[in-house]
């Protein structure tokens, strides 16, 4: 399919601004709306989660040794919470693959709209799901006793840094989906998340683990922003003498302004490149 752009008037300074501002807005009530139809599928990618917290938290907990001690399910949510913000990226490149391989992102191409409006108000409308998917995890925490020990400040930095990986990820996710513009390729996302998630120290310590596991399960981004959060939320299982346990919100803040920095700009690339 060939896009037939729509030429409009120049916009300049503020207007320009706010012309583009409306528009990704625009587009992420667009993508809400769809959410608002499909309850049913929002309600399980909500429940899947609960459902592991309550698995392992119950059914495999008991056998899990802390070093140094701890509540089992205390060290487990902030592990959840960045499990929530990485399996993000599955709905993501879904909603984007299929946009792009249906030929909506080109329609939307060839009208007078901002070009950064569909990919910014997908970024919005994922954040929100984003915000809502970790509140309702943080409900579940508290409901199985987790809870935050270090103030209310630190607290709402651990979910910042969350929510930035999920910002992180969801532009990895649309940069994909514009690649490949295939929503039945999402298979391949599920098998590249899990190793991902399994490979951290998301469920258990990497100090039980064999040495060089361990090791590439403390360099694993998503175990810097986990660290991070059970840092910052008073949880067991932060830290340690290695140097990324060290530093782990500095990492928790490096990598995903990495990734980002990666994948925001080819997203935009690929977006402008659809048509040849």
């Amino acid at each position: 399919m060939t896009t037939t752009t729509i030429p409009f008037p120049p916009v300049q300074g503020r207007h320009r601004l706010r012309w583009a501002v409306a528009d990704g807005w625009t587009i992420t009530r667009r993508d809400l709306a769809h959410w608002a139809r499909q309850p049913v599928q929002v309600v399980l990618g909500l429940l899947f989660p609960i459902m592991v917290v309550l698995m392992f938290g119950y059914l495999f907990g008991g056998g899990m040794a802390l070093p140094g001690g701890g509540d089992y399910r205390e060290f487990l949510m902030p592990g959840m919470f960045a499990m929530t913000m990485l399996f993000g990226i599955e709905s993501t490149y879904t909603a984007v693959a299929t946009d792009a391989s249906r030929g909506i992102t080109d329609r939307f191409r060839a009208m007078p709209m901002a070009r950064s409006a569909v990919v910014v108000g997908r970024c919005a409308a994922d954040l929100l799901n984003a915000a809502l998917g970790l509140a309702v995890m943080v409900g579940c925490g508290l409901a199985v006793g987790w809870r935050w020990h270090g103030g209310l400040a630190s607290a709402l930095a651990g979910f910042g840094l969350l929510l930035l990986l999920r910002f992180a990820v969801l532009w990895a996710g649309i940069y994909l989906a514009l690649l490949l513009r295939n929503p039945e390729a999402v298979v391949v996302m599920q098998i590249l998340v899990w190793p991902v998630l399994f490979l951290s120290n998301a469920l258990v310590s990497p100090e039980t683990m064999p040495g060089w596991l361990g090791a590439v399960a403390e360099a694993n981004p998503l175990s810097a922003t986990i660290s991070a959060t059970r840092e910052l939320f008073g949880n067991p299982g932060w830290g340690g003498d290695s140097w990324t346990g060290r530093h782990a919100v500095a990492l928790a803040l490096g990598w995903p302004v990495l990734l980002t920095a990666i994948f925001l700009p080819l997203s935009v690339r690929r977006y402008r490149q659809l048509d040849h």
